[in-house]
């Protein structure tokens, strides 16, 4: 079948879009979809819905505070996006102003410090390269002078409560300017719990990029071109992965990127290569998961990649029926809103 974008789109009453956390991490609901049939459970039961001898991979990528608020040298006001930081002294970003600033202009940033746009970046148009002129360290003044970069459709500015809520609490690697929300129902009792069941936990590191948010603009989705994100897999979650598969356990990614993390370093055998790289795997229906069985993730934007992957893990019309009970039952959606355990449509 040839999928058009409008296939995944969903109506969404603009009051089900979570402006803050649940009071716990573990508070949210779960709804538990397994081809034609779901059920209603708190994110609490998660340990109950796991056996002994699974293993469940997370993204340990930590948010940086990658916004910043500005002026360019002719004047204009100008809003900077980070998309990663290259090295000390060089980042490439999103800009949003009345005119784009032309290659050479310098910005003012936080009146802070002074970066200068070198150009465009060659792969995607719509970045721009930065390089940093009065200071010696990108981290340093993005830890500094950034601001905490909460999704869009989060209206109010971050809070204090949201530099720890927008964080997952096992996050240690920087480079993320999106959180990778599933992890965010995790707390350091639930972990224990899973650990004391012999459920067994393993990390990858994929930085988000502000390019998660990006809009397909082509009507066939097989005309869409995903933005490239780095990624690393360890030695240790590698072999963590295949003593998994040996001992007949199952792969749960939790979240998006950790499962497009696992699917880019996996085989067909379903063993993972240890390593780093690039990836721009772009997951639709009629992919053939080699790596992840069970999947959590929260809820995703109408039209979005994201509700794309999803469909293609759990069937299209199972996303279509769960997203419909979902928006009947009143959850909540995006990153601060309920979340999904996902059974790959051709396990169940």
């Amino acid at each position: 079948m040839t999928y058009t974008v409008d296939d995944f789109d969903f109506h969404l009453p603009p009051e089900l879009i979570a402006q803050h956390p649940a009071a716990e991490r573990t508070g949210s609901r779960l709804l538990h979809v397994a081809g034609s049939q779901h059920a209603d459970r708190r994110f609490a039961d998660l340990p109950d819905l796991l056996r002994t001898g699974d293993l469940l991979v997370f993204n340990d990528t930590k948010v940086i505070k990658a916004r910043f608020f500005g002026i360019k040298e002719t004047g204009g006001q100008v809003e900077i996006m980070l998309e990663r930081i290259v090295d000390a002294k060089h980042a490439i970003c999103q800009i949003r102003a009345s005119k784009a600033p032309k290659p050479g202009c310098l910005l003012r940033l936080a009146d802070a410090f002074t970066v200068r746009m070198t150009g465009r970046t060659g792969k995607e148009d719509d970045l721009f390269a930065l390089e940093l002129l009065d200071h010696d360290d990108f981290w340093a003044v993005a830890e500094q002078y950034g601001a905490l970069p909460l999704p869009p459709y989060i209206e109010h500015p971050a809070e204090s409560a949201d530099e720890s809520r927008y964080q997952t609490v096992y996050a240690r690697e920087p480079g993320a300017v999106a959180a990778p929300t599933a992890g965010l129902h995790f707390d350091e009792a639930m972990l224990e719990t899973l650990r004391a069941r012999g459920i067994g936990t393993a990390f990858v590191t994929l930085h988000v990029g502000a390019g998660t948010y990006r809009p397909v603009r082509v009507e066939k989705i097989a005309d869409h071109r995903m933005h490239s994100e780095r990624y690393e897999v360890t030695p240790e979650t590698a072999a963590a992965i295949a003593a998994t598969r040996a001992a007949g356990g199952r792969v749960i990614a939790v979240g998006t990127t950790s499962l497009r993390t696992l699917e880019s370093a996996g085989q067909a055998d379903g063993t993972v290569v240890a390593g780093s790289g690039e990836t721009e795997i772009f997951i639709t229906p009629g992919y053939r998961f080699q790596v992840v069985d069970r999947l959590i993730t929260n809820f995703h934007l109408p039209k979005s990649t994201l509700m794309m992957l999803v469909s293609a893990f759990a069937g299209y019309d199972a996303i279509r029926a769960a997203y419909a009970h979902a928006v009947s039952e009143r959850y909540r959606f995006f990153s601060y809103g309920d979340a999904m355990l996902l059974e790959r449509s051709d396990a169940v």
